[in-house]
């Protein structure tokens, strides 16, 4: 089957420039070139998500791994999540600190009786799997937070994109990474990571480690960005899949999906692909910072600020 691919670095508002597009788009595109290879070689879709993941991880743009936001404490605390449509398994972890990337301890925990954990559990994982701490801080993301704390934190969340110039406010971006694979074998795969919203009470939980902003089956995979309360209030990554699974072609079930997202007001975006290959987006947000491989060609949703809610290819 021909591998199909979907990567997101967050939603938001838009981008400054012209210039701001490119930058970004380089970022997405390396990343997606990288992976989709590895697909064409005989990757299966949860490796391809896996490495996905790190590679958006270690990109100091985004908001997961190395470029995280700091919590109102001065701390980083990551979540990531992957699911394997395969044998429709989650695994995650929430709010784990001093790793390099989180997405590889949610792989770790796939085949685990305890397949979620939280910062605690998360940190005696690390210790067994005698990973090096890391320090995911940067300096961009320390003024961030310290300009913040002279402000009070009046911010109800940090900046999408780690680079000043290229958003129109640093306030305007709900900061999440995702892959969403469809492997030669017909099997789909999602990940998902994120470093939270950013100047946020400690303890808060992200949804990027719940299926409702990481979810797949055999039929349909789906990885959601945004605002995390949104996102977990209309469930939407399983209510996507749920709805592809019962029947609905992909881009109906985002679009229905999202035409109820948008009249509850949320705030929020979804990238999608289903087990026939469709690839399908959606977003409430001005901006989804997204980029797909069809195996044909290589497009984005930079520049896509019209008034529908939902595209697919």
């Amino acid at each position: 089957m021909q591998p199909k691919l979907i990567i997101h670095g967050g939603a938001g508002s838009s981008l400054k420039s012209k210039g701001g597009v490119e930058i970004i788009r380089r970022s997405l595109y390396s990343v997606i070139e990288e992976v989709y290879a590895l697909l064409l070689a005989g990757a299966t879709a949860a490796e391809a998500v896996v490495h996905g993941c790190q590679l958006l991880e270690d990109d100091p743009r985004f908001n997961a791994g190395t470029g995280s936001v700091l919590q109102s404490d001065g701390q980083i605390r990551m979540s990531a999540s992957l699911m394997d449509g395969v044998c429709q398994r989650f695994s995650g972890v929430i709010n784990v600190s001093r790793v390099q990337h989180p997405i590889g301890l949610a792989q770790n925990l796939q085949s685990s009786s305890d397949r979620v954990l939280s910062d605690y559990g998360a940190a005696e994982l690390l210790r067994e799997l005698q990973i090096p701490s890391y320090d995911a801080l940067t300096e961009l993301r320390l003024q961030e937070w310290l300009q913040e704390r002279q402000d009070n934190f009046e911010k109800k969340m940090a900046g999408v994109v780690a680079e000043k110039e290229l958003v129109e406010s640093s306030n305007a971006g709900r900061g999440t990474i995702g892959v969403v694979a469809l492997d030669t074998q017909g099997y789909l795969a999602v990940g998902t990571s994120t470093g939270g919203k950013g100047f946020e009470r400690i303890g808060r939980v992200s949804d990027s480690a719940m299926p409702a902003g990481n979810y797949a089956t055999a039929d349909a995979a789906v990885s959601c960005t945004g605002i995390g309360e949104d996102i977990i209030d209309e469930c939407l990554a399983a209510r996507i899949v749920v709805r592809v699974t019962d029947g609905l072609a992909l881009p109906e079930a985002m679009q229905r999906s999202f035409t109820e997202a948008y009249n509850h007001k949320r705030d929020l975006g979804a990238i999608a692909i289903d087990s026939t290959g469709a690839i399908a987006w959606g977003k409430t947000s001005e901006v989804l910072l997204a980029a797909y491989h069809t195996g044909e060609k290589v497009g984005d949703t930079l520049e896509w600020t019209g008034e529908e809610l939902t595209s697919y290819c």
